[in-house]
């Protein structure tokens, strides 16, 4: 089988790469199936405490394969859904590397990662109405809540692309870099969150993402077992211990 997705790790930092650069990685099946399996890899490496998801070649993805839509169907990776991803993505923190464009299936693999980081000049769009479909993969559960009403549904109806410069003055996109420098910019952001706690990073991602829209009081209960697990981890000592021995401390996820 063709490595339609390859991974790299530097540090505690895991790189990602969608590889169909010929087929602008459009989402296939096999795709699909490497990336879940990427993911999986991700969550269960204790060396590494970040993802970063980028494409190779002149784009980070075009969407879903037509071509191989139109025989096979939604290309679905595991239990994670369309991609591999956008049903249920890591435990850990993922960024996605934005150069060129994502667009379609593309934009909502992006938007199933936790922090977007692009390229000025890199189209965001969900162009599926204009070939006889609807963005199904999470775009029109995600898109709103980061952006205000009427700019997802223009987007959704227009099928028109965002540029990363208008995205990231709604908060679509955490942080812009110059052309060429996006998987850079995350592999930074990556290192500087990399650097805190492994198990308050899951914590604080899972809590973030899981209690939008719930009422305070289902906060409070959501978040107990999260604290009972951090607050009283090896982790939780040694971040207490470093701090007062004026060290740097030293992560075991556990």
């Amino acid at each position: 089988m063709a490595n339609e997705v390859t991974t790299e790790i530097r540090e505690r930092v895991m790189i990602i790469r969608l590889n169909r650069p010929d087929a602008m990685n459009a989402v296939n099946q096999a795709l699909s199936d490497q990336l879940a399996a990427a993911l999986d890899q991700l969550d269960s490496d204790t060396s590494v405490s970040v993802g970063v998801l980028t494409g190779e070649g002149r784009g980070f993805c075009a969407g879903m394969d037509l071509k191989e839509f139109v025989s096979k169907g939604l290309p679905t990776g595991a239990d994670r859904g369309f991609g591999g991803i956008v049903e249920r993505g890591p435990k850990k923190p993922l960024i996605a590397a934005v150069e060129g464009f994502a667009l379609a299936g593309g934009l909502e693999l992006a938007l199933s990662t936790d922090l977007i980081v692009a390229a000025k000049g890199a189209k965001f769009g969900i162009p599926e109405v204009g070939v006889g479909l609807f963005a199904a993969a999470g775009a029109l559960l995600r898109l709103p809540r980061v952006l205000p009403y009427g700019r997802a549904m223009k987007m959704a109806l227009t099928a028109e692309p965002m540029l990363a410069e208008e995205a990231h003055q709604f908060g679509l996109v955490a942080e812009l870099s110059e052309k060429g420098g996006a998987l850079e910019a995350a592999i930074d952001l990556a290192n500087r969150i990399a650097r805190n706690a492994p198990l308050g990073l899951i914590a604080s991602k899972e809590l973030i993402r899981e209690m939008q829209g719930r009422t305070e009081a289902e906060f409070w209960e959501f978040q107990a077992a999260q604290v009972d697990t951090v607050f009283n981890s090896a982790d939780g000592k040694e971040g207490a211990t470093a701090f007062a021995e004026k060290r740097a401390p030293n992560w075991t996820g556990s």
